[in-house]
């Protein structure tokens, strides 16, 4: 298993499985997470995991990196060790222009019709990689690479809390109001992150997510009964 060891400062350490965004290495990803997790070795405060890394925090009064090293070599040899069933979320979608400032402009520039970009959207089983950038903003793939658009080279200052963007084979959710350089396709109603819930974020890596079309009188339904705590992301697999 080909696997790098990176210093990050004093007190952490990342583990690199490759140098490209997968399925296969977010799964060894995860699963070294797991097992990180599982062996309760002192001195480890926290794991974060990333596309291709998992960046493992630590106290080195109570542990130096090379006996953290040593330790999760012998972790990694545990390699049939299974990760948390993934849980497939539901999350409502609104495709309508007043939610989607950038979704004509991604069909020209596809070449695709705006119901196009829609139906591949909403078709693809989406597989949270990682959450980043703010709280509880998933980053997620994967999006065929005929979709594929760079960057915005104007970012917005304000993206709207809910927005659904796109930039290369990846989609996001911005969680709440926040600069952002992605291309807003739709919107939600759904919260994603709540520092009050017992589980603040919503999603976690490992997770799956489909977006189910609605439409703009069902978004604002939907957001009012959120805004009363009537409202909770359907998950169809059990674990949440």
């Amino acid at each position: 298993m080909n696997v790098r060891f990176l210093h990050s400062g004093d007190a952490a350490l990342v583990v690199e499985f490759g140098n490209r965004i997968d399925h296969e290495l977010s799964d060894r990803v995860l699963r070294l997470r797991s097992l990180v997790r599982m062996s309760s070795t002192p001195g480890v405060i926290e794991t974060v995991p990333t596309y291709r890394s998992l960046l493992v925090l630590y106290d080195p009064l109570t542990i130096d990196s090379s006996s953290l090293i040593s330790k999760i070599e012998k972790l990694l040899d545990q390699g049939s060790h299974q990760t948390h069933p993934a849980r497939l979320w539901r999350i409502p979608a609104c495709y309508e222009l007043t939610h989607a400032l950038d979704l004509q402009d991604v069909a020209d520039r596809t070449g695709h019709s705006v119901e196009e970009i829609i139906r591949v959207h909403t078709d693809t089983r989406f597989h949270v990689y990682m959450i980043g950038f703010v709280p509880g903003h998933p980053y997620m793939g994967d999006l065929p690479e005929w979709i594929s658009l760079p960057r915005r080279v104007d970012p917005r200052v304000r993206v709207p809390a809910g927005s659904i963007a796109i930039s290369g084979t990846l989609t996001v959710i911005y969680p709440i109001e926040s600069p952002g350089g992605w291309h807003l396709i739709g919107a939600t109603p759904v919260r994603l992150f709540d520092p009050g819930a017992a589980r603040p974020s919503v999603l976690r890596p490992g997770d799956k997510v489909k977006f189910d079309p609605i439409t703009a009188s069902e978004f604002s339904a939907i957001r009012a009964a959120v805004e009363v705590g009537k409202y909770s992301v359907p998950c169809e697999l059990p674990g949440a």
